[in-house]
């Protein structure tokens, strides 16, 4: 039930919030008085407190403990979502996810658009007294072009990393 929940909220994110476009001309012909759905929808933000940013953040990701989504646009303006192989890395002040896909529709999407929105939620403690995990962030991402900056930062060598750069983070909810 939270995975279906997960890939609905990626997917929703992704499609309702503008912030991936099928095509430039959509993309042009938003008004921008149109609310952005990522980063505006909610008037109330219930779960920042819980939001992770920063080193938080990316020491949450590099656990083997949450759920991790990644959502793309379909060349058919359709919401694609996905689980990715976690690894958030710090170069500087620029923190970098380090997404492993094999050749699937995600990449593709990416390698296509060069933008997606990840979601990271910490798995509530076992101790907690929520019924489901609002700690994590919404994450927009921008994929990494420059091959000399994947090779540094791909100090595993992995064939299949993608390299995207953390372009803005928000708060679950």
């Amino acid at each position: 039930m939270f995975i279906r929940w997960m890939v609905s909220l990626a997917a929703s994110c992704l499609l309702l919030g503008g912030a991936v476009y099928a095509s430039e001309t959509e993309a042009q012909a938003l008004d921008e008085s149109v609310v952005e759905a990522v980063s505006s929808a909610s008037v109330v933000d219930y779960y920042g407190e819980y939001g992770l940013s920063g080193d938080e953040l990316m020491e949450a990701v590099n656990t083997p403990s949450g759920s991790y989504v990644v959502a793309t646009v379909n060349e058919d303006g359709t919401a694609q979502a996905g689980f990715f192989v976690y690894s958030m890395l710090k170069e500087g002040d620029t923190y970098y996810l380090m997404l492993g896909l094999a050749e699937n529709q995600t990449r593709e999407n990416l390698e296509r658009t060069g933008e997606g929105v990840a979601l990271y939620a910490a798995n509530p403690d076992k101790d907690a007294q929520a019924q489901y995990a609002v700690s994590g962030a919404r994450m927009g991402l921008e994929l990494v072009t420059d091959e000399a900056l994947v090779r540094k930062l791909n100090t595993s060598g992995y064939d299949t990393a993608m390299l995207c750069e953390v372009k803005w983070v928000k708060p679950l909810g």
